[in-house]
């Protein structure tokens, strides 16, 4: 058994390089096809100088605008061209509000603004907006009538409604006239909640069961009543993360949450009057394989299929690590039904006082009150005589006060993520559904991402597939809102610098049949009549698509590339342009059929090949070849073609790297006058230092070391360094003017200034140091 260690200790040591080059090419390290960098043409922006965090939109379909909520200020833009401004209303902070916010501590120019945080449309076509409002929020009516936006001043507070603090998360939503709100109630930020103001205003309970220091993401509502069997209620669901309070664990530890109160829920009559009687949460789990601590939710999408039952919906979540050890995101799907089963017939969670004080949570096991603590009004309660939550009995209502925590970790579909991706964090989500050209329906997802980017991906059967990566802002900034519009299937992201619009597919990207089927883009296929890449929707004729496995074998044989001339000097150096097509293909290189290797002379280059030192054995055809894979198998197409030829006369038309002298323009003119700027800056530089004695003038220069007198008085109080008496022992220690103590970074560059100045000075007489020290301990250095 001895001898079998040193055995193992080696099949470990030649595994660990196998076990590290299989973990670079594992699904976590899913790239995009495509990275598509920043262009004006990319999308229409809309950006107003000297606004700033566009990071709150209204889609209103029904006017054709997308408003847009900023800082200080609302707009209306026309919402097929999000360029164009329709209108604008400012809502700015008075010079009081600013004041006050101030000497609260308030950075003034930061904190103390107007961010608009609440735009929600109302039954009667107006718009509900709110706004930090320096630190005090406050809310108002909107109107839009003969092309203008007008508040209409009939401010109420936004205590609970609306963040104090703007750049704390928060969630909000209009259902039938009544506003849902997650945020806190109080300056500090210490008191969270989950609200109701409307005619009948409820809330949660101010306590650490109850709400634990949230970081609240976003709400939606669900009409669970349509078609419900039991007379159930319609639902409002929240979605946060929180530290857990069941946790058992040293540190804080956060995990996501869903949380769902009932639409009808109107408090208790005695106990939780006011507060909610329907509020149960769960815990969310996204797992990600090398994730050790939950990952936490940042963003939810809800996916309904308008032609299937709500329970048929699906939520789909962005996920990110909770420790700088990991760099991955990750997309993760649920199902309403599973997280509405788990409210509906779930354990619960309840605290059991441990020893002293500490106080743990566990499954609840004993009996559970009729009706069911957290359960809306439905058939079952009405046959007992409760048609509101007004009727239900205390014993109830003090267990779902004590227990709103459930049992149960609510799992995604197929128990691991659609998407998981190393590099920028993912910060927002959207989903479409496409019929492909097979007939099959895909769910896209667009992605929005720290740095501004979006994402455009797709799972197809399990294998995550990421088509395109584009840059949509020019600085690396997160992406703060995603909108999607039915009506002109645009997505509309928000920033801090600005607004952008894209559309869902720019199949136009793929210039070949070859490139548009290894996309495998659900919305894109190639034209075999109009031979283009295009849209599904808007094509008539037939499309080759093949979105599962990217078998670029259906396509017809491409046209021959025409070759590109090229001529160099002799011993020149020449750049062959090949940028590949996808992040997916590798390039190879062949001159006259035959396969190129890198050498001193040949460079491969990322975007193509460089040829050094050039030769008559360099000329021939050159033919730039891109290779990918796909699941079907590797595909091979000629990306450019270059006929090299070489003239003594250096009459070439590549891009070829020479020297090359500028003789005129404004750059050589530029340049003539900064030397002689520079000649006569340094004739009164001279003359000055003449004229002050610091520099000796020529004709002293000639004078003896012995002929130079110095008296008494002058070297007491002056001494001069070349004439300064030194022993041996002295001769080769450092100089140094005054003493640093150790307390500057630059203590060896001053010394060697000091040094270098004093050798400078053995040979000019009227240069003087004063406080010269000679270090006799060298620990002083």
């Amino acid at each position: 058994k001895r001898a079998m260690y040193p055995v193992l200790s080696l099949a470990v040591f030649w595994l660990l390089p196998l076990a590290l080059t299989l973990e670079e090419d594992s699904p976590l390290d899913c790239r995009p096809r495509r990275s598509v960098p920043y262009r004006s043409e990319n999308a229409q922006r809309f950006h107003e100088e000297g606004v700033f965090n566009y990071s709150t939109m209204l889609l209103r379909e029904d006017l054709d605008l997308l408003v847009l909520g900023a800082r200080e200020a609302v707009y209306a833009l026309e919402l097929k061209d999000i360029s164009k401004k329709r209108t604008s209303v400012k809502w700015e902070v008075t010079p009081k509000q600013k004041d006050d916010c101030r000497n609260k501590g308030k950075d003034p120019e930061m904190d103390c603004k107007n961010y608009i945080r609440i735009l929600h449309k109302t039954e009667d076509d107006r718009m509900y907006v709110c706004g930090t409002n320096a630190f005090d929020p406050e809310c108002d009516y909107m109107s839009f009538a003969d092309g203008t936006l007008t508040l209409e001043n009939k401010r109420e507070d936004g205590k609970g409604k609306c963040p104090f603090d703007p750049f704390q998360r928060y969630a909000s939503i209009m259902f039938e006239n009544n506003l849902y709100s997650a945020t806190s109630m109080n300056f500090l930020g210490s008191e969270p909640v989950l609200m109701r103001s409307g005619l009948a205003s409820i809330r949660t309970e101010f306590k650490s069961s109850w709400l634990h220091e949230p970081n609240f993401v976003s709400m939606t509502q669900m009409p669970e009543a349509m078609t419900s069997t039991i007379g159930d209620d319609d639902k409002v669901y929240l979605f946060f993360s929180e530290t857990a309070v069941e946790c058992d664990c040293y540190n804080k530890l956060v995990v996501s949450r869903v949380a769902r109160v009932c639409k009808g829920d109107l408090g208790g009559l005695r106990t939780l009057q006011k507060k909610w009687t329907s509020f149960l949460k769960a815990r969310m789990d996204c797992p990600v394989l090398e994730s050790q601590l939950p990952y936490i939710i940042q963003d939810t999408y809800r996916w309904c299929d308008p032609q299937q039952d709500w329970k048929d919906c699906l939520f789909y979540a962005v996920f990110t690590p909770q420790s700088d050890t990991s760099d991955l995101s990750a997309v993760c799907a649920y199902r309403v039904s599973d997280i509405s089963k788990v409210f509906a017939e779930g354990k619960y969670k309840t605290p059991v006082t441990v020893e002293t004080s500490f106080v743990k949570w566990v499954m609840y096991s004993g009996d559970v009150p009729v009706p069911r603590p957290g359960a809306c009004i439905d058939n079952e309660a009405r046959k007992e005589g409760i048609t509101e939550t007004l009727g239900l009995p205390d014993r109830t209502l003090q267990f779902i006060k004590d227990r709103p925590l459930m049992d149960q970790v609510i799992q995604p579909i197929g128990q691991k993520p659609l998407l998981v991706r190393r590099g920028a964090t993912f910060t927002r989500i959207v989903v479409n559904q496409v019929q492909g050209a097979d007939g099959e329906k895909y769910k896209v997802m667009f992605v929005g991402t720290e740095e501004g980017t979006l994402l455009k991906a797709v799972n197809y059967d399990g294998e995550m597939f990421i088509i395109e990566e584009v840059q949509l802002f020019k600085n690396t900034e997160p992406i703060k809102i995603l909108k999607f519009s039915n009506v002109t299937g645009q997505l509309y992201a928000g920033s801090d610098s600005g607004a952008a619009q894209v559309p869902l597919a720019t199949c136009e990207r793929s210039s070949s049949c070859m490139d548009c089927v290894l996309s495998r883009d659900p919305y894109c296929g190639w034209d075999k009549a109009a031979r283009k890449c295009t849209l599904l929707s808007s094509s008539q004729g037939e499309l080759i698509q093949s979105v599962k496995d990217g078998d670029a074998s259906l396509c017809p044989d491409a046209d021959p590339v025409k070759p590109l001339n090229k001529s160099i000097w002799p011993m020149g150096n020449l750049k062959l342009d090949c940028p590949p097509p996808s992040n997916m293909a590798k390039t190879n290189w062949e001159r006259d059929g035959n396969h190129l290797t890198p050498a001193d002379r040949l460079q491969f280059l990322q975007d193509g090949l460089l040829i050094l030192n050039a030769s008559q054995s360099d000329a021939g055809q050159y033919r730039c070849l891109s290779v990918e894979r796909s699941k079907t198998s590797e595909h091979t197409t000629t990306v450019v073609e270059y006929q090299i030829s070489i003239h003594p006369a250096g009459s070439g038309d590549g891009k070829a790297i020479y020297p090359q002298a500028q003789t005129d323009g404004p750059s050589v003119a530029g340049l003539q006058a900064a030397i002689g700027l520079l000649v006569v800056s340094l004739l009164a530089l001279l003359t000055w230092n003449f004229y002050k004695g610091h520099l000796p003038l020529p004709w002293n220069c000639g004078k003896k070391k012995g002929e130079q007198s110095l008296d008494q008085e002058g070297l007491n109080s002056h001494v001069s360094y070349q004439q300064a008496p030194r022993s041996a022992q002295e001769e080769d220690k450092p100089v140094v003017v005054g003493r640093d103590n150790g307390t500057s970074n630059n203590n060896h560059s001053r010394g060697e200034a000091a040094v270098g100045a004093a050798e400078e000075e053995n040979n000019a007489s009227g240069v003087n140091l004063p406080s010269l020290q000679f270090i006799d301990d060298e620990s002083e250095i």
